[in-house]
């Protein structure tokens, strides 16, 4: 679906402020209360829009370390593991990719009482025990993340970005 500027505005809006209602929305972009709903329902229709999220500061939860895991696998347990990826709580994000790995995983660690060293043994114990142990599973590699630089795009600036490019 290729977006125009209005298209292009809403879905910016959206990604700064999800819960912002369609008066304000509609303000911010330019049209009516209707025109704007209606919009916001066909980039949904299309796929465009999938959802609506809260963004949550991990460590304020506890959770401490997040790490970048490559995942070599037997490629005949791909199945398998992919499931099993899809049910493990503390894997965030999984990715198939192309190079020496099969997957990159973005995990995240639980450490209750913010002592780093707790950290490293709550990923060391997950590498081993759990990680390892999914399905298919030949090597690991792991890197830690040590701060963030940076932590999404504004999709509607990417697309407004492209289309400029062309």
């Amino acid at each position: 679906m290729l977006l125009d500027a209005v298209d292009r505005k809403i879905v910016a809006a959206l990604e700064r402020d999800a819960r912002i209602s369609f008066a304000a929305l509609a303000d911010e972009v330019g049209l009516s209360k209707t025109p704007c709903w209606k919009r916001v329902k066909a980039l949904e229709d299309a796929g465009v829009i999938r959802g609506y999220s809260t963004r949550i500061d991990p460590a304020k939860l506890g959770f401490g370390i997040e790490a970048f895991i490559q995942v070599s696998i037997d490629f005949e347990l791909s199945d398998a593991f992919e499931a099993a990826v899809q049910k493990h709580p503390l894997i965030r994000r999984c990715h198939a990719t192309t190079g020496e790995a099969d997957y990159l995983l973005q995990i995240v660690t639980v450490d209750l009482l913010q002592i780093v060293t707790v950290d490293m043994m709550a990923l060391d114990r997950m590498l081993r025990e759990e990680l390892s142990r999914l399905p298919g599973v030949r090597r690991t590699i792991t890197s830690m993340a040590m701060r963030e630089i940076k932590g999404g795009i504004s999709f509607a600036n990417a697309v407004g970005h492209t289309q400029t490019k062309r």
